[in-house]
């Protein structure tokens, strides 16, 4: 069954390019017999707040998308993510780290020649605590894989497919150009790239509709999935809204926040007509 899903964080509020993520996957999913499930994505519960979750519900709810009742929120997850790394762990992949945002930039003023600075996970982690164990791991510390051995577990092609073609996993572009990703950060359950693996296993989702900012990642997440055991959804990755002088929405562009075109009378159909879609049935 085709299954899908839109992933939001309520950290603010949502704009138009949250809209056209989400009335893209709902739409496959119903030109597809299939299922829309909405995800909340509250990790990071220093910035989560009860309000913009609600306005969520309210502006997807205004666009006219419906989904599935149950609402996965990951902060009620953290179990399923912990499981997750200890497995990793148990297979030798994993390691705390110590290091903070600014010793690893200034690991970075000393780069090495041909090594690329920064990956789909920011900037390339230089393996500072890679000599770690697991065993000495701290409440202040991350977790990191190690992706020199991670790749190791690629042992034949692992194909995938993503916008209708299929792509192959590079073991050496992953070592030289992902590098060792963050799996848990300190005082978090899970970092990105491990908790949308982990939910996209555990809810099934058989496709996965996102921005283009993000397919670089995908080479992650299908790795991780091949680690854990996990089937890999096919992958269709849409272009991004952009403001004015080309620049990607963020949510600080209140401007062009849902909730203020509705407060500002316009309706459902002005915002289809604003982000190039076309509602279903119209």
């Amino acid at each position: 069954m085709f299954r899908t899903r839109f992933a939001p964080s309520p950290t603010g509020p949502l704009h138009l390019g949250h809209a056209f993520s989400a009335i893209r996957a709902f739409n496959a999913a119903q030109a597809n017999d299939g299922s829309f499930h909405l995800r909340i994505d509250d990790l990071d519960q220093t910035r989560a707040r009860p309000a913009w979750e609600d306005q969520i519900y309210t502006d997807l709810t205004w666009l006219g998308l419906s989904w599935d009742q149950h609402v996965r929120r990951q902060s009620e997850c953290l179990n399923n993510y912990t499981d997750a790394i200890e497995k990793l762990g148990q297979m030798g992949l994993t390691y705390p780290c110590a290091c903070s945002r600014s010793d690893i930039e200034l690991a970075a003023n000393a780069p090495q020649e041909g090594v690329p600075d920064f990956g789909p996970d920011g900037r390339i982690y230089p393996g500072t605590c890679r000599h770690r164990t697991i065993d000495e791991q701290t409440d202040q510390d991350s977790i990191r894989l190690n992706m020199q051995k991670a790749a190791q577990h690629i042992v034949e092609p692992i194909e995938y497919v993503n916008n209708g073609r299929i792509q192959i996993l590079d073991p050496k572009h992953l070592v030289s150009h992902v590098g060792d990703v963050i799996l848990r950060r300190r005082a978090m359950g899970a970092a990105y790239h491990l908790a949308v693996v982990v939910d996209d296993h555990l809810q099934a989702m058989s496709h996965v509709v996102r921005g283009k900012d993000l397919e670089d990642a995908t080479q992650i997440h299908v790795l991780l999935q091949h680690l854990l055991g996990y089937k890999t959804p096919v992958y269709t990755h849409h272009r991004l809204i952009r403001d004015d002088t080309g620049k990607r929405l963020a949510k600080r562009n209140d401007a062009r926040a849902i909730a203020t075109y509705r407060d500002l009378g316009h309706s459902p159909q002005d915002i289809y007509a604003m982000i190039g879609l076309t509602p279903l049935g119209t």
